[in-house]
């Protein structure tokens, strides 16, 4: 049994569900810019042994309109990131809480280019920062 939400004015009746409930998964919102979840609500789901989908990773493409203005950083190459679909995707299922990101496409292209998020190297928590904190000043 488990609760989900895309709307990030829920939280704080998450947590409380969170904290009363034996949820067996939780399911919200996280990406590159959508990251009030990395306050409470993932390390909760972590010591609570719930498991974690995380939806809108791409903010329905708006996160990845925004940045394919920009170049994808050189130093993407060392976590194997070939595209900014792939740079989120790591970024949201390399979080230590997390279980799995649901990225919402209909393109067989898609789906390919963000199952190779799942390979290779992963980001550690000072890359997983880095990430974040280059994508903030875009």
């Amino acid at each position: 049994m488990g609760i989900t939400t895309s709307e990030g004015r829920r939280h704080r009746e998450f947590e409380q569900l969170m904290r009363s409930h034996r949820l067996d998964f939780v399911q919200f919102t996280y990406n590159l810019l959508d990251r009030e979840v990395e306050e409470r609500l993932l390390p909760l789901a972590a010591e609570r042994g719930m498991a974690v989908l995380v939806n809108r990773t791409f903010q329905e493409g708006a996160l990845l309109r925004r940045l394919e203005r920009h170049p994808l950083p050189p130093w993407a190459a060392e976590i194997e990131c070939a595209s900014w679909a792939q740079f989120a995707l790591k970024f949201a299922i390399s979080h230590p809480a997390v279980t799995c990101a649901i990225p919402a496409t209909r393109r067989v292209d898609h789906v390919r280019e963000n199952m190779a998020a799942a390979r290779g190297r992963m980001p550690d928590e000072a890359m997983r920062r880095r990430m974040a904190a280059h994508v903030a000043g875009l």
